[in-house]
């Protein structure tokens, strides 16, 4: 029983590493967006915001761009690509999420909600979700973050503004795809997440895009009221 307990408290934290609690729309409590703290950070452009993929907190945490670290495979077969956000970005992140709960949009921003794979209980995030054509799509410039990972099991969630809720499911989409997304994602938003693509800008081949596709999970959001 005591074993059962303590692993069902792991499920839960690890599912929260990237999300905040929903709840009372009050003030951000001091660190409630930090990922560190088992909280919800945005990826701009997406989520800060701007796209996404899971990855866990897994060991071999390195150094990378933006104050990030890598999460990379420290033994045994791949590890689906992750990148921990340094501090600059939470603090960014913690100002998009304060601004969008009270609804103020920058750029589009919202707040993602998701149901908890393991708790069941909503999970929040700020992101920017990106326009292009007619169509909207969620981009995690990060790679595999708990909020993907999240969206993956719970089949959709929500996205906020202030008091306003849109449902929605979504349909991610395979690398083939990605090359003309990640161009325009990065148009929008490399100033902000450019340190997460290694240097892979916008003017990139599709054949550089496509090399790096995997790493960037992109879904094209399906709004519950859309036909």
């Amino acid at each position: 029983m005591r074993e059962q307990t303590a692993t069902t408290k792991r499920d839960a934290m690890s599912e929260r590493g990237e999300m905040t609690t929903g709840g009372r729309d009050g003030g951000l409590a001091a660190g409630e967006v930090a990922e560190a703290a088992g909280t919800g950070a945005a990826d701009t452009g997406v989520a800060a915001v701007g796209g996404v993929v899971a990855g866990g907190a897994a060991g071999g945490d390195t150094t990378a761009g933006n104050g990030a670290a890598s999460t990379a495979p420290a033994t045994g077969s791949p590890t689906p690509r992750y990148l921990r956000p340094g501090r600059p970005t939470l603090v960014f992140n913690t100002v998009m999420a304060w601004l969008t709960r009270r609804g103020v949009s920058v750029r589009g921003s919202r707040v993602l909600a998701v149901r908890g794979r393991t708790s069941g209980e909503w999970r929040t995030t700020p992101v920017n979700p990106l326009t292009h054509g007619d169509e909207l799509y969620l981009v995690a410039p990060r790679g595999v973050t708990q909020w993907v990972r999240n969206l993956r099991a719970a089949g959709g969630g929500e996205l906020r503004l202030g008091k306003r809720a849109e449902a929605f499911t979504y349909v991610e989409l395979p690398d083939d795809e990605k090359p003309d997304l990640l161009r325009a994602y990065l148009r929008n938003w490399k100033m902000e997440v450019g340190a997460f693509f290694d240097g892979v800008g916008p003017d990139a081949s599709d054949e550089e895009l496509r090399r790096i596709a995997p790493g960037y999970p992109v879904f094209r959001v399906v709004l519950a009221d859309a036909s």
